[in-house]
């Protein structure tokens, strides 16, 4: 389920996009995904990860997997008078985490609810990196990078793995039944 709604769902409605975006353009395509990525790993073998399901590792795969598939995109669109980025909009407060919130130890929860409004930004602020990569003159040409608070970021390692981002790709388009 995590995997479908934070990656295969962005994958095949991008891609049922494309022609339009193409007609479009100058166009840009931006994904939402996360710095957890960085921890991130996909298990192609086990891509629903049916074997050892962990929530935490799922959700790293999925946000690994936008950036990969981002990455290939780019280099998909090369000529086609489009973009695409990927980016972490920071750790924002909404409501996300309501069903993680619960499952919480109420003393944890009153312990770190000062440092939550401290270091988390408001959903306002976490849009900024999202609306930048949207808007910018300066990004006009600028794809396949990946960003953080307004700027480009160096993805991890296994994210710039062009043949993982190819791969990725032909089984996404597989799993959602695009045809190649």
């Amino acid at each position: 389920m995590q995997f479908g709604v934070n990656h295969l769902g962005h994958f095949l409605l991008t891609n049922s996009l494309l022609d339009l975006l193409k007609k479009s353009s100058p166009s840009r395509i931006i994904n939402v995904s996360s710095l957890a990525h960085e921890r991130g790993q996909i298990h192609f073998d086990d891509i629903n990860l049916d074997k050892d399901y962990d929530p935490y590792k799922s959700y790293r795969q999925s946000k690994l997997a936008n950036v990969l598939f981002t990455r290939e995109l780019a280099h998909r669109l090369q000529g086609a008078g489009m973009t695409a980025n990927s980016l972490h909009p920071g750790v924002v407060h909404t409501a996300l985490g309501r069903h993680i919130s619960p499952t919480i130890a109420l003393w944890k929860r009153i312990i770190f609810a000062p440092f939550i409004l401290l270091l988390f930004k408001t959903p306002w602020q976490g849009a900024q990196t999202t609306i930048h990569c949207a808007v910018a003159e300066e990004l006009e040409h600028t794809s396949g990078l990946y960003f953080s608070d307004c700027a480009p970021k160096e993805a991890a390692a296994q994210a710039t793995d062009d043949e993982a981002a190819r791969r990725l790709w032909e089984l996404s388009a597989q799993m959602v039944g695009l045809k190649q």
